[in-house]
């Protein structure tokens, strides 16, 4: 990994991105046969063309052929869109401002254009321009236009591309986001664990603490501008809080028994994690600004994982107080325990979708690991997305279609690994890390 500090890498995220006119020439309606429906099951990938962006100074094009790239491969790995060989371009275009010939398009099946400009206002200034194109409607459906710093282009590539997929789809996206994980080297038996972030794509991977080597489950708080992890850097497990773009550390809890699996509030006031002691798990939450904990939580089955609603009115966690690890459900403040799921199996790591509707959750059977998913309010619906020798820790992606999960190989040398799958399990891919990367957690969509 490519060794910078904290703090430079928090100021290179910390760059304000302007939008100096959002909307170009939209004139009329969606062009309704263009909108994919994601909800029922496996769509049908949209051909989509994306040329290398114009640029007319030599210092950008570069930059004008990676930004086409970076947009081609988030649209191709959400599964929706299918990017169309620039080989098999008729046109050449030389001028964003006006409309493309539409029948050479349709001649090669494309649906959707994208063309897109990039202009060097001064050394430290760029502009970049994109518009969206519907081709069978004949009509521009989308532009928008920004402005940054030369070295923040990758992140303007994953503007456009969520405003590529929130126009298509109707839904927002996920491309301008990070994931924090764990960044693993060594053997099985004595493997250093360190925090690390990286974009959703896998670039710009880095990591976040100096020689802290044994950290554990990262999550983002919903400002994603801060971490909450835990550590055994002194023996016992201490939550630490770590703000992104200034670097400072604070020492939640040290508490005298051992801490699991801390996550942040929807409105980012409280954590909520489980604790044990005297040999009994049980979840606990965190108020941030008194420090007062409170246990929610008093049976004696061991209750681990909690998750809040996005709502914060409800939590989910594993408890096996029913005899093997199940789900359960429950009010806020710990009253209404309800068990959601009843397969055959354990059923462990649930992680509450950002839209509300669904459970992500690691089951295991018969000697196989699964990333499933139920429905949050009756358990009802169960989908088993994917099957491996081991398979677990689901994270959701902002806009709910997406999962993040760890995957490991089998054997003494064995290796994890992040892999995505979305809501059909037919979108399976690996995520680009330097290394072995275990425990991802995916951030909001960055301010």
């Amino acid at each position: 990994m490519a060794q910078k500090t904290l703090k430079d890498w928090g100021r290179k995220w910390g760059y304000v991105v302007v939008v100096l006119f959002a909307v170009i020439n939209l004139s009329s309606p969606a062009f309704a046969q263009l909108e994919i429906d994601i909800t029922k099951g496996n769509a049908k990938a949209t051909p989509v063309a994306i040329p290398d962006f114009l640029s007319a100074h030599p210092q950008t094009n570069q930059i004008a052929r990676d930004m086409a790239k970076v947009i081609s491969d988030d649209l191709e790995r959400s599964g929706l869109f299918d990017v169309l060989d620039q080989a098999l371009y008729i046109e050449k275009q030389t001028d964003i401002n006006y409309q493309p010939r539409f029948s050479d398009w349709r001649l090669i099946n494309a649906r959707v254009l994208v063309s897109g400009r990039v202009v060097r206002e001064s050394a430290d200034r760029l502009k970049v321009e994109f518009r969206l194109w519907d081709i069978y409607g004949g009509k521009q459906l989308d532009g928008l236009r920004f402005a940054t710093t030369p070295d923040n282009w990758r992140r303007i590539a994953h503007k456009i591309s969520d405003a590529i997929y929130k126009r298509i789809t109707g839904e927002g996206g996920y491309f301008d986001t990070r994931i924090v994980y764990i960044a693993e080297n060594g053997p099985k038996v004595n493997r250093r664990k360190r925090l690390a972030i990286m974009d959703q794509d896998g670039a710009n991977s880095q990591y976040l603490l100096a020689g802290a080597d044994l950290v554990l489950t990262p999550r983002f708080s919903p400002s994603a501008q801060k971490i909450t992890y835990l550590s055994w850097e002194t023996g016992v497990s201490q939550v630490y809080l770590l703000d992104i773009e200034t670097g400072r550390r604070e020492l939640l809890g040290n508490f005298p028994n051992m801490t699991l699996a801390p996550r942040f509030s929807p409105d980012g006031k409280k954590l909520i994690f489980s604790m044990v002691k005297k040999g009994n798990s049980d979840v606990y939450v965190m108020d941030l600004t008194s420090k007062s904990t409170q246990r929610l939580t008093t049976n004696s089955g061991i209750d681990i994982s909690p998750s809040f609603s996005p709502d914060g009115k409800r939590i989910v966690f594993t408890s096996d107080r029913g005899g093997s690890p199940q789900l359960y459900i429950m009010a806020a403040n710990g009253a209404n325990v309800k068990r959601i799921s009843f397969g055959k199996g354990r059923y462990t790591a649930p992680n509450w979708s950002p839209r509300g509707d669904l459970i992500a959750f690691t089951k295991s059977t018969k000697g196989r690991f699964h990333i499933g998913v139920l429905n949050a309010k009756d358990g009802k619906g169960e989908r088993l997305l994917t099957d491996s020798y081991l398979d677990e820790g689901p994270t959701w992606s902002p806009n709910g279609r997406v999962i993040l999960f760890t995957r490991e190989t089998r054997g003494a040398q064995g290796r994890s690994a992040v892999w995505s799958v979305d809501l059909t399990g037919a979108n399976l891919r690996k995520v680009a890390t330097p290394g072995s990367a275990s425990d991802p957690a995916w951030s909001p969509i960055l301010p």
